[in-house]
């Protein structure tokens, strides 16, 4: 295994940015034993910086397993600098892992929703009602459509990659989350216009 850390430059341009948004909707600070579950950690750069500026929280990266070695390396610096508040990378598969056996106060999951097939995209949301806590709350970033309408050229120009490398992948719409969301159980509390024509939006899980 290499032991030069995975870089995304897209994690590194964005991660204040979902921060703030964070911090707005996650557990306060006094809630030292809530657990934020990660789906789709990658490189591990978002659960580095956002366990090191939340500490109160403990985040639990997941992903599928050969992303975990690359995790873990960003997670293990995290650690030796004293970010006690991170917790061991795990694997998750959205599609295969036992819900039940999850518990958390709240998730979160950066650009994996173009990424997943949708029948993953609906397991995800499933999944989620099943392990958060009522009212729990679900924060998605990254691309979305509406009304089958891209928000810029460069994310109809995104799109199109996407579904020439896979034509199960793509931006999704509006029009299918909400419905697949109201179905497992969550509603869309707020959505963040974010840099790079992107969103962050944040579901809540019915009490």
């Amino acid at each position: 295994m290499s032991s030069e850390k995975p870089f995304s430059q897209a994690c590194e341009n964005n991660k204040r940015p979902i921060l703030k948004v964070l911090q707005q909707v996650l557990p306060q600070p006094g809630n030292h034993d809530s657990l934020i579950l990660e789906i789709g950690a990658g490189t591990g750069q978002h659960a580095a910086w956002f366990a090191s500026n939340m500490r109160w929280l403990q985040w639990q990266p997941t992903d599928q397993a050969h992303y975990l070695p690359g995790c873990r390396l960003w997670v293990e610096e995290a650690l030796s600098a004293g970010v006690e508040n991170l917790l061991e990378p795990k694997v998750l598969d959205v599609l295969s892992t036992n819900w039940s056996a999850w518990q958390a106060e709240a998730a979160f999951s950066a650009n994996t929703a173009h990424i997943m097939h949708w029948p993953a995209v609906e397991a995800m949301f499933r999944g989620l009602a099943k392990c958060l806590v009522p009212g729990g709350a679900f924060c998605l970033y990254g691309p979305f459509r509406y009304h089958g309408e891209h928000t810029s050229d460069s994310n109809h120009r995104f799109d199109q990659h996407l579904r020439q490398q896979d034509p199960g992948m793509g931006i999704r719409d509006m029009d299918e989350l909400l419905p697949l969301a109201e179905r497992s159980g969550f509603e869309l509390e707020a959505y963040h216009a974010m840099p790079a024509n992107n969103r962050t939006l944040v579901w809540r899980l019915n009490s």
